[in-house]
This record gives C-alpha cells, sequence and structure tokens, in this order.
C-alpha cells in the first residue's frame, strides 16, 4: 500500500476494488443479482448485527471471494491492501482447484481452526448464503440440494461460533427460518 488510509477509505478502497473485480459476475441465484452485493452484505452484517468496526475484517470482508472467484492474487491484495488483509482473504478462501466435495470437506475442517477474524467472516458469509438459498436459490438446485447446503453451512458456522453472541444468534435465526421454509 503507498499511502496509509483511513479505515473509512481502506473500507471504501476494498468495495471499490471489488466492484471492478466482480463487475461482470452475477449471483448464482434466480434473481441473478450483482455479485457486488454479497460481499458488501457480508460485511454489512458483520457491523450491523455483530458490532464489528474493525477496518481490517470489513475490509477483507469485503474482499473475500476476490482471490476465489477473480483473477486477483495474494500479492495484489497485499500490495494494495496490506499483508494482513491479504492473508485473511487468503484464510477464507477455498481452493478452486480442488474437486468441490474435497473444498466443502476442508472448507468445515478448516473453520474451527481459522484466526477469529476469519471465523467472523465465514461465519456472516455463511449466514449471507444461507438466507440466499431460501430468497434467492440457483436455478438449478433441487430442493434436497438447497436441504444438503443448509447441513454443511451448519457444520462450516459450528467451527466459527463462540467469538460474538449476535452473529451466532443471526446465523441460528436464519438457519431456522431456512429450514421451515424448505421443509
Amino acid at each position: 500500500m503507498t499511502t496509509k488510509l483511513s479505515d473509512l477509505g481502506l473500507v471504501l478502497a476494498a468495495a471499490h476494488f471489488s466492484a471492478d473485480k466482480h463487475r461482470d459476475q452475477r449471483r448464482k441465484g434466480s434473481r441473478n443479482t450483482p455479485y457486488i452485493n454479497h460481499p458488501l452484505e457480508v460485511a454489512e452484517r458483520l457491523n450491523r448485527i455483530g458490532g464489528i468496526e474493525d477496518a481490517t475484517v470489513l475490509a477483507a470482508a469485503i474482499l473475500h471471494d476476490t482471490i476465489e472467484d477473480t483473477e486477483t492474487t495474494a500479492a495484489e491484495l497485499s500490495r494494495l491492501f496490506g499483508a494482513d488483509i491479504a492473508a485473511l482473504v487468503e484464510e477464507v478462501s477455498d481452493d478452486k482447484d480442488l474437486h468441490w466435495r474435497d473444498r466443502k470437506r476442508l472448507e468445515i475442517e478448516h473453520s474451527a481452526q481459522a484466526s477469529p477474524a476469519a471465523r467472523l467472516i465465514k461465519l456472516s458469509d455463511k449466514t449471507s448464503n444461507v438466507a440466499d438459498t431460501v430468497a434467492n436459490p440457483p436455478g438449478d438446485w433441487t430442493l434436497q440440494r438447497r436441504r444438503d447446503y443448509l447441513t454443511f453451512a451448519e457444520k462450516v458456522a459450528d467451527g466459527c461460533r463462540g467469538l460474538n453472541g449476535q452473529l451466532d444468534a443471526e446465523f441460528d435465526r436464519i438457519l431456522a427460518e431456512a429450514r421451515g421454509k424448505l421443509r
């Protein structure tokens, strides 16, 4: 990073960078929403529900899918946003070179060993994804696949619990709502 940004400047720079990197992407859901809505929601939920004000965590939340879903590298994030943010984004990124079953298994296994900041981001990400599983599901997902996703997300969330009671409770609320609607 060439100049020191204020906390707000850092979060806004992350939002701008993420919006540019995800500019041509859409969520898989039937509403075809712009992808950037998701990382912004993850960060907003951390702040609004969890009371998280740490700019590093919020910026990393906004950037959390850039390595995984765009051509962004950890080195690029480190240069632009610093090593701490780059490391957090790397920590929450899946290796897309692996088979999806292996990625999901590793995500569950790694969630409990992740750093506290990564666990907060991961929990907020799963909360957002669970909500979308009901409100904006991928068009080709069967009811059973949606139910299976809820079970997977709960296993990941279980490894992320215990850091923020509000975020834990929000996940539980969204999960219960989703299960009720997907009976």
